[in-house]
């Protein structure tokens, strides 16, 4: 059975099943020296490496790195990007996931009459994905939200992320929103859904 510790927010041994190799995951704060690893994680995330656009890659990670740079070069109170580090001896605390958690103000479309905390740019690396990163991430997330003062949490998932989708559902997320096709030239891009979950502050994480 794994448990997790915050040291200062999270951390987690987990047991790698294909090679019987123990990872320790500890979450924390991002600082500069991970800019580099969280961009190369969010890149391989969210764009592809093959194909005709294989070569704009480099481009991506660059243009990734200094938009991290550039909005955490002034720390503010309500926003943090979090990591997951490996922290083996072997792992050398290499970045292996990220998260970043905000606060919006409120908007038409999401029909929230309040601030609110969100989460965006969740990525794991791929060798690390299944092992229990992403949730970490997240529930680390939570407790932030809830040490800011709020008691909900939302995030943004495309429709056809279904894995991602399980892994929110599974944590407690529900739909808020779904984004309608208003735009036929858009018709064939994934809508975005709109999920929320509600803080339990009794919960023990």
């Amino acid at each position: 059975m794994t448990s997790w510790f915050f040291h200062p927010y999270y951390q987690q041994p987990v047991a790698n099943a294909a090679d019987q190799t123990s990872w320790q995951f500890q979450v924390r704060a991002a600082t500069p020296a991970d800019f580099t690893g969280i961009a190369q994680i969010i890149a391989e995330s969210f764009h592809s490496q093959k194909g005709l656009w294989g070569w704009a890659f480099p481009l991506l990670r660059l243009g990734i790195y200094e938009d991290l740079r550039h909005r955490l070069a002034s720390p503010s109170p309500h926003h943090v990007c979090l990591v997951a580090v490996d922290a083996t001896a072997a792992g050398a605390n290499n970045v292996v996931g990220t998260v970043e958690l905000g606060v919006r103000f409120s908007d038409s479309w999401t029909h929230i009459s309040r601030s609110f905390s969100y989460l965006s740019n969740l990525a794991v690396h791929p060798k690390y994905r299944r092992h229990g990163v992403a949730s970490g991430l997240l529930i680390s997330c939570e407790q932030v939200s809830l040490d800011w003062g709020f008691q909900d949490l939302y995030l943004h998932v495309l429709e056809n992320n279904h894995q991602a989708r399980q892994l929110y559902f599974k944590l407690g997320y529900r739909v808020h929103k779904v984004e309608s096709h208003w735009n036929p030239f858009l018709l064939s891009r994934s809508r975005q859904i709109f999920l929320h979950k509600h803080l339990n502050t009794n919960s023990n994480m």
